[in-house]
């Protein structure tokens, strides 16, 4: 299956281990992130994000969290595993752009690449048994 991220609906393309990726923050993966770091509600999670100190741990737990919620199945353990470009930055990028456009519905204040949605950039998806959540939307 081919598609690209529709950032209206909160996806991003990221590339981990070398492949291309979508990453979405899907209700049932915000819900998780809530339960993984003790808040209530959503105004609770988004306020935590907030001060931009993210440890290692928040990462791996937002980007699986956003990997699951696009339909790849992979643990949390398997996402600790995974390399990006630009090492630790790399990966607090990824894990900033996927808060931003889930949270704040715009782009990361200095993001200098283009915009997938129109630039058409195609990624595939894994081919592993999708989950309903990974079903065509």
């Amino acid at each position: 299956m081919r598609t690209h991220p529709n950032r209206r609906r909160g996806e991003i393309a990221a590339v981990l281990n070398g492949e291309p990726r979508l990453l979405c923050l899907t209700l049932g993966a915000l819900a998780e992130l809530e339960s993984a770091f003790g808040v209530g509600n959503l105004a609770d999670l988004a306020s935590r994000f907030e001060a931009g100190r993210l440890s290692a741990g928040d990462v791996i737990r937002i980007l699986g969290a956003g990997l699951r919620g696009a339909g790849n199945r992979i643990s949390d353990e398997d996402v600790a595993c995974l390399s990006v470009d630009g090492g630790a930055a790399g990966f607090a990028r990824i894990a900033t752009e996927l808060l931003w456009v889930s949270f704040a519905g715009a782009e990361p204040p200095g993001r200098n690449t283009p915009d997938p949605d129109r630039e058409g950039a195609e990624l595939s998806r894994p081919e592993n048994p999708s989950g309903p959540q990974a079903a065509e939307r």
